[in-house]
């Protein structure tokens, strides 16, 4: 016994000089690569020595650096486990390689899903196979599904109970389940879930939270459950998430694109991060006795009002749970889960901005005792994610005003070296979307799934404008939103519009002139002083002029239809359709069903 223990105790110090190691390698890339581009950026902007301009550019693309970098680092490490390991996932996650998947449900495990002010049409329609899957494998016994409910609108309150009860008639005697829903919605999504924790959390050893556009199959959930049984010190165990196929040509474009930058920078970050790993609140698991003990949120600031709870709870829950000593990971599979993208500019600019308000409350725990070193860089990556923004637009217009008054650009910058800084900005910002398609690219059977080399290759130029286009957009958004918090503006928890739908020009033009007016003020200013600059300033300023008819044209329904029917966007679910996600009969799916009977003859 004591020589087993000596042994485990050598294994366990092994793994973390291991993990030591890979985080050390990590930090010397990133502090070295965040130097050689400051440096960079420093020389091309040398030509008439330094004025306060051009300090102060050098620290706004400093504060734009590290989520890039990281970007880059995390997409090369992943694209090296992808191209040379035999099991990229095995390589990030050891305890998934031990599950056979016929290993016994003993644990009881509660499914959450939270929901708000949205019909419960689309939540019964994803959840019904999992509960099938559920009742197929045996193990239904071991499930007990929560319906919980934040609506404040008393017509769709009605409906939920009345469509729930139903739900839970229809599975009565095989799977258990509750509907319960809160008056108020105090802490938000967070308080939603403590709700549960308070009255039911006792009963259950792991929760899989579902937010009320996920979608998990049974065996994925089956699979996270027997991985939480075979590692006790396992908190939470976050599945990869990806796009439900959509017929909204904005969301096709944008979940093809998320699924390229998913694919290398999720792995690439599991490598080195390990058992402190990201939780992104839906489709993932969690051992609920030290989520209960340990992940409670506090309060920040006194007063009754909603704004005083965290609205982003998920980074903190893990950073909590990992200072408790448990270790949280990522299961970077695809085929896990998936999630419905926002189907317009506007509704992904909602939804964008509540993440924005959520990681600005993160600074408030940067310093707080028993934080791991890891959680404190993920918590701080966050709030660079948005502070990121206007570091960007204020280069935009810093950068224009600074050429608009010299005779020449060669006055303001070196050519050579503001090419290279250029270069090596776009391929960073790129490189998690450019290692995955390189990796896919090199798998015949990969390309085949998204359409085949001609289509992938058309699809990533399409994604590659687009993202040009869509990224500066959010980007003032973010700058205006963040000048609104300093002066005490606030969002709250809202439902989405999850439906295709027009954007007339009126509300287009509301929500986007500012950003309008600053590209055009740009683009003009340049033209009327710089015009050679002109086809660089379109990387920040292109976007922001063509917002309006950016948000009117991808919301076309018709569209949307046409980029389904030709593969515009096209996902390997819409070649080969998982088992499971065909029940949910998505129009997406059903358009692209010809092209599948085509290729199967």
């Amino acid at each position: 016994m004591l020589e087993r223990s000596a042994l485990q105790s050598k294994q366990a110090q092994a793994a973390g000089n291991f993990t030591t190691g890979r985080r050390a390698l990590f930090a010397a890339l990133f502090a070295v690569s965040m130097a050689g581009l400051i440096a960079l950026a420093v020389l091309a902007l040398s030509p008439a020595g330094f004025s306060t301009i051009d300090i102060v550019l050098i620290v706004l693309f400093t504060i734009t650096l590290p989520w890039m970098v990281a970007g880059f680092w995390n997409a090369t490490i992943g694209f090296l486990i992808l191209r040379f390991s035999s099991d990229s996932v095995a390589a990030v996650i050891p305890q998934a390689a031990s599950i056979r998947g016929d290993e016994p449900i003993v644990a009881s495990t509660a499914i959450l899903l939270c929901i708000r002010n949205e019909l419960p049409e689309r939540m019964i329609r994803n959840l019904r196979p999992l509960l099938a899957g559920l009742d197929r494998s045996g193990f239904a016994d071991s499930f007990h599904v929560y319906v919980l409910s934040d609506t404040s609108d008393p017509q769709i309150a009605a409906v939920e109970q009345e469509r729930f009860a139903e739900l839970a008639n229809a599975w009565n005697g095989r799977i258990a389940m509750t509907y319960r829903r809160r008056a108020v919605n105090t802490g938000f999504k967070a308080g939603n879930i403590w709700d549960f924790c308070e009255q039911w959390g006792a009963k259950h050893e792991f929760a899989v939270s579902l937010d009320a556009d996920s979608f998990m199959t049974a065996d994925a959930t089956l699979l996270l459950v027997r991985i939480m049984q075979a590692d006790p010190k396992l908190g939470i165990l976050q599945g990869l998430v990806v796009g439900l196929p959509s017929t909204s040509a904005f969301a096709r474009v944008f979940q093809f694109g998320m699924r390229l930058g998913m694919r290398s920078y999720t792995i690439g970050s599991a490598w080195w991060q390990e058992d402190c790993g990201p939780y992104w609140g839906h489709n993932a698991a969690f051992r609920l006795a030290p989520f209960i003990a340990h992940c409670e949120l506090p309060v920040l600031s006194p007063g009754g009002s909603e704004a005083r709870h965290i609205l982003s709870h998920d980074q903190i829950e893990a950073a909590l749970m990992r200072a408790a000593g448990y270790s949280v990971r990522v299961l970077p599979e695809e085929g896990l889960g998936w999630e419905e993208n926002p189907p317009t500019l506007l509704e992904f600019i909602r939804r964008d901005l509540r993440w924005c308000q959520g990681n600005m409350q993160y600074w408030r725990f940067l310093a707080s005792p028993g934080i791991k070193p890891v959680s404190r860089y993920q918590l701080g990556l966050a709030i660079l994610m948005f502070i990121g923004s206007p570091a960007w637009i204020g280069m935009l217009v810093l950068a224009t005003l600074a050429l608009a008054l010299v005779e020449t650009p060669t006055d303001f910058m070196r050519i050579d070296a503001g090419i290279a800084l250029f270069v090596c900005v776009l391929v960073m910002w790129f490189s998690p979307k450019i290692a995955s398609a390189i990796d896919i690219l090199l798998r015949p059977e990969l390309r085949r799934e998204f359409g085949g080399t001609g289509r992938f290759v058309a699809n990533f130029a399409i994604e590659a404008i687009y993202s040009i286009l869509l990224c500066p957009i959010l980007w003032f958004g973010h700058t205006i939103f963040l000048s609104g918090l300093l002066l005490g503006r606030n969002i709250g928890w809202i439902g989405q519009t999850r439906d295709d739908h027009v954007v007339p020009f009126t509300q287009a033009m509301q929500s986007l002139w500012p950003h309008t007016l600053l590209g055009l003020a740009t683009l003009g200013i340049l033209a009327a002083t710089q015009p050679a600059a002109l086809p660089y300033a379109l990387f920040l300023a292109g976007g922001p002029a063509l917002s309006i008819p950016f948000a009117m044209i991808t919301a076309w329904p018709s569209l949307g239809r046409l980029f389904a029917r030709i593969g515009i966007g096209r996902l390997p679910e819409e070649t080969i359709v998982p088992a499971g996600l065909d029940a949910l009969a998505l129009p997406a799916l059903e358009i692209a069903a010809p092209a599948r009977q085509s290729n199967s003859s």
